[in-house]
């Protein structure tokens, strides 16, 4: 069976720690990132191999998905946008990007790799990320919870197509402690205000995250397909003070 896992987005926080679970349990990461330093360092920590492509450019992406060789055992799109504005604020640029970056980016990676994805032996694996705002609607998310949802409504869709031999999942977190997030994390006051909107009393780390996904790209999860799977805090089903 391949032990080949295609990381999208690797040099992420989420990204960078999902390629390190991955290697630690003995797979293969094929790392995609634009910072080419950045992901010499990651492949050489993994022991696996690396392709520079920005996930905007589709025929680079093509090309990085590629390269990871003719079967590959999972694929997972850990790339991102957060962008917060007051609707009457968003611009059609703006919504265009985080369509193109999330959802649209995503749909392009299943398709360079589809191929790849239907000859490993045995089921392969899919994992999109969405986040918690989908399902809950938070003020100044018109934009991103526009693309995420896109996102969510792809993964139903190639988990119905693509089954039984490629599962599908979608992993959706709430705020989470990475570079990404940083203009919200790094500001003490605020982090403080928003971990306390959740259950659990704090804000995600990358590798919380991560660890759902490594889990959903495993054998362990061969069972599941179609799912978004909630990792933040508690903060889309709960309600733990008055």
């Amino acid at each position: 069976m391949s032990s080949i896992m295609i990381v999208i987005g690797a040099t992420g926080g989420i990204g960078s720690a999902l390629s390190r679970r991955l290697a630690a349990a003995g797979h293969t990461v094929h790392a995609i990132a634009r910072d080419a330093a950045k992901l010499e360092a990651l492949a050489a920590e993994t022991g696996g191999s690396g392709a520079v492509a920005d996930v905007m450019d589709r025929a680079a992406l093509e090309q990085a998905v590629k390269a990871a060789g003719p079967a590959v055992a999972g694929l997972a799109y850990c790339v991102g946008s957060i962008t917060l504005r007051p609707v009457a604020r968003v611009t059609d640029e703006e919504v265009e990007r985080d369509f193109r970056l999330n959802a649209l980016g995503a749909l392009r990676s299943v398709q360079a790799a589809l191929p790849a994805l239907k000859s490993n032996q045995g089921t392969s694996s899919v994992v999109l990320f969405s986040t918690v705002a989908v399902a809950q609607g938070f003020a100044s998310h018109a934009s991103i919870g526009m693309a995420k949802g896109a996102v969510e409504g792809l993964m139903l869709s190639l988990a119905a197509e693509l089954a039984p031999k490629v599962r599908v999942n979608c992993v959706a977190p709430s705020l989470t402690k990475t570079p990404l997030a940083a203009a919200l994390t790094s500001n003490e006051q605020m982090a403080t205000a928003i971990a306390g909107l959740h259950p659990l009393q704090r804000l995600g780390e990358a590798d919380d995250v991560a660890a759902a996904a490594q889990f959903l790209l495993s054998s362990d999860a061969s069972w599941i397909t179609g799912q978004v799977v909630g990792v933040d805090g508690g903060r889309s089903m709960l309600r733990s003070k008055g």
